[in-house]
């Protein structure tokens, strides 16, 4: 049967392993129960908010298709959707969908025996924008569009809607009564958006028709110009809207990649955008110092962060000299290499100056970042090692590496089908248990994996799906890294399950100082970066501002620096290109680089060859991580490599820190952005990985697919509808079938949560931390921002206004 479709968040995900600048007050009680980020919006009432204006609001990309009920729609459709269209129920701030009484008077259950039918009673006012009434004929053609009996439509789902057994006109016009074959406890997602029935009334309209224009719409703003060379889209306010109309004239949709918002931010392009971590670090810097300039005599000196920060006086004299030296060649180099550093950051330093008109509001994302283990095959195929992986991990400190630095509530998820604040969130992890190392060690010692087993299988061969892949083949040179983007943690067996150098864990903290002054700390690893953000210690600083390689001078011989220090002639000194050749090495790392043998213990030269016979080769076992039937316990850990995944590899690596603890190597595999899905998570090559599912309103239609049990396919595939992790049972099923069916809201609560708690001792996947929702405003926007679990209200968002001239005076007086 088919479903609506949620779309998994694997990407654009907050950096995380930043300095914590982004002080906020979290909401409820962190040691308390079930804590909900309220909206920040800067709720203001509307007779505050001017009339007029234009909001240009970023979002990720122009939309392949209008039309929300195929499978290429994405959330830019569905934010013009909810914008132009009828929403018969919208959610609010606590992600519970209620009426909306500018299309409803009002829907409820008028019958239930024999069959349960639904009564709609239309706002008399409600028309579209061509001036037809609002009416049967619309929920009519898209009943028939989206029950799946007519495959001429292309429909990515149709849950519910096959449940409708007719539609008829009621009393009068303004009435729909609905009559349901089989009852149907989520009625309320049943048409919204509503299109009308120009788009549904035929296969051609509703798969072409509707992709890149809407004629005919009925919101507080119309469909305006759809521009593919700007990347933008223009809604418009509405004249035949009947509700309070819309304060802007315009609300420009504007496409711009998330690492791109800061610059557009500054440049005036935008007045409101989500944005990642590195982002809203830059609107704290520039708040802080802002503040800073305004209250220091004579503030000036070397920037604390962007281009040029991490540059020491050392190297900036060796740069100068390098410039105005004597060979020409090198000079000119230098100097085009200074030219454009000095325009990078002049152009932070712009950009830092605009982003200081900029706020950041801050709730919790209705998403959650889950840990996914795929149970198709491998070590994983077996519940216990699966509750062994899930055992092992300690969630609440995952949680906080993500949101406590920004001030949000760091609770570990308890549930896969709601979110904190939600009628249906229960924590139900208990039926898993929590962490527990000597539970997690039982487990995997009764899977029959043990400490030191005897290899046999190749060094590099791994337990998981992709043992037989060309991948596999690529054996890790050494502890800590690999090749084809392996990371392996526990690689080296005489750690003994300890922590990696430079890496804390359990809360222990490392410190370091930043390159503003301010302290580090925290149980992750950390690695300065040049803009005073700190990246996982696998991240490599992209190009760009703040991050410019020129910048970085290498360091030269020691007689050279010293000369340079010491003589006038330091152009001539520096110039001179053999004067690093004769310092000799002082590493075994260089020696062996180069292929040369390794140095005697004591440091004093090459070792003799020794003509003695090659000792025998000895049996392989696993030293302190687990193996059996001469395999390790090696799981292949996958993870997006671009940027704005920057927590999802900073939780990750730290997770794989956790496994190793109780024998589990875990080895994490980077990979392109546009490839972590289709070429890994979907086709079921890994073993883990981390990616996010967005909350819903309707968890027993929504979730069923996401964790329903696959069925063999008649080529001996399994059909897994959205389960990527490939783990379900009958049992879970049949909760969510009786839950679907349970017109008694509470009871059918229940029997969610009931499903709930067999999917957390299923362990198939571990819910960990509810996303952060980062957003750049302006100060003067108001009634959107952070939106939470909430929908907008498109008509209420506009530009505060200006105070009247007696309140200004009275302001200017107090200052």
């Amino acid at each position: 049967m088919s479903q609506r479709r949620r779309r998994p968040l694997a990407l654009l995900t907050s950096g995380v392993l930043a300095l914590p600048l982004l002080a906020g007050c979290g909401a409820g009680d962190e040691e308390g129960g079930p804590v909900a980020a309220g909206q920040d919006i800067a709720v203001t009432s509307r007779d505050k908010v001017a009339d007029g204006g234009v909001l240009r609001w970023a979002v990720d990309t122009l939309p392949d298709t209008l039309n929300t009920f195929q499978a290429d729609a994405d959330a830019t459709t569905g934010r013009i959707a909810g914008a132009v269209l009828p929403q018969l129920f919208v959610l609010d701030a606590k992600g519970q969908p209620v009426a909306n009484p500018d299309y409803l008077e009002k829907a409820e259950i008028v019958a239930r025996e024999p069959k349960q039918v639904v009564l709609y009673k239309l706002n008399q006012q409600a028309v579209w924008s061509d001036g037809r009434e609002i009416g049967a004929a619309d929920f009519v053609a898209q009943w028939r569009a989206l029950n799946g009996k007519d495959s001429a439509y292309w429909t990515a789902r149709n849950a519910g809607y096959e449940r409708i057994e007719k539609i008829e006109r009621g009393k009068t016009d303004l009435e729909v009564k609905v009559t349901f074959a089989k009852p149907y406890t989520d009625w309320r997602s049943l048409f919204t958006p509503l299109y009308p029935k120009q788009v549904t009334g035929t296969p051609d309209a509703f798969n072409e028709g509707a992709r890149g224009a809407l004629k005919v719409t009925a919101g507080p703003f119309n469909l305006g110009a759809v521009d593919k060379k700007t990347g933008t889209v223009a809604l418009t306010r509405s004249a035949r809207w009947w509700g309070r109309p819309a304060k802007l004239d315009t609300l420009v949709l504007t496409a711009v990649p998330r690492a791109d918002r800061p610059a557009a931010l500054a440049a005036g392009k935008l007045d409101l955008a989500e944005i990642d971590r590195t982002g809203a670090d830059r609107i704290a810097l520039a708040h802080r110092d802002a503040k800073a300039a305004k209250g220091a005599e004579g503030a000036g000196g070397a920037p604390a962060h962007g281009p040029g920060a991490s540059v020491t006086p050392a190297q900036a004299t060796m740069s100068w000299a390098i410039a105005y030296g004597a060979d020409e060649s090198r000079a000119k180099e230098e100097q085009a290499s200074r030219a454009a550093n000095a325009a990078a950051a002049k152009t932070y330093a712009d950009e830092q100056n605009a982003l200081r008109t900029f706020a950041v509001r801050k709730s919790l994302e209705p998403a959650y970042t889950q840990l996914a283990m795929n149970g198709a095959s491998g070590p994983l195929a077996d519940e216990r090692v699966r509750r062994a992986v899930a055992r092992a991990l300690d969630r609440k400190a995952l949680a906080e590496i993500v949101l406590k630095p920004l001030g949000l509530p760091a609770k570990p998820v308890g549930s896969h089908l709601a979110l904190a604040g939600q009628p249906a969130y229960a924590d139900n992890s208990d039926a898993l248990g929590g962490q527990d190392t000597q539970a997690a060690q039982a487990l995997l010692a009764d899977a029959g994996w043990r400490r030191g087993g005897k290899l046999t299988e190749p060094s590099g061969a791994k337990a998981g799906p992709e043992a037989s892949s060309e991948d596999d083949a690529k054996t890790p040179s050494g502890p800590g890294t690999g090749n084809d983007g392996l990371y392996i943690v526990g690689q080296d067996d005489e750690r003994n399950g300890d922590e990696q150098p430079g890496a804390g864990q359990d809360g222990d903290e490392q410190r370091g100082a930043g390159q503003d002054g301010a302290e580090q700390d925290g149980a992750e690893q950390r690695g300065a970066g040049q803009d005073g953000a700190e990246h996982p210690a696998d991240a490599r600083p992209a190009a760009g501002p703040g991050l410019s390689p020129a910048l970085t001078v290498a360091p030269l011989a020691a007689e050279q620096e010293a000369s340079l220090l010491a003589q006038a002639d330091v152009a001539r000194a520096a110039a001179d290109p053999d004067a690093a050749q004769d310092a000799p090495a002082t590493t075994d790392t260089a020696a062996d680089a180069k292929g040369t043998p390794p140095r005697d213990g004591d440091g004093a030269g090459p070792a003799k060859a020794s003509a003695a016979p090659a000792p025998a080769k000895q049996a392989r076992t696993s030293g302190s991580m687990l193996a059996k039937d001469g395999k390790a316990l090696s799981l292949r850990f996958v993870l997006p490599s671009g940027p704005g995944s920057e927590s999802l590899r900073a939780v990750g690596e730290r997770i794989a820190q956790m496994l190793q603890k109780v024998g589990i190597r875990a080895e994490v595999k980077k990979v392109a952005d546009e490839s972590f899905f289709k070429d890994h998570i979907a086709s079921g090559q890994y073993d883990l990985a981390l990616y996010s599912w967005p909350a819903t309103a309707y968890p027993a239609t929504d979730a069923r697919p996401i964790f329903a049990k696959p069925e063999p396919a008649a080529d001996g595939s399994l059909l897994v509808e959205q389960n990527y992790t490939r783990v379900g049972t009958d049992h879970i099923d049949q909760l969510f079938d009786q839950a679907l069916g349970e017109l008694d809201e509470a009871a059918s609560r229940e029997l969610v949560r009931k499903a709930d708690a067999r999917i957390w001792a299923a362990a198939g996947s571990i819910p960990l931390y509810q996303r952060p929702e980062l957003v750049a405003v302006k100060p003067s926007l108001v009634n959107a921002g952070a939106f939470g679990l909430g929908a907008p209200r498109f008509q209420d968002i506009g530009w505060k206004k200006p105070p009247a001239a007696k309140e200004a005076n009275a302001k200017e007086k107090k200052k």
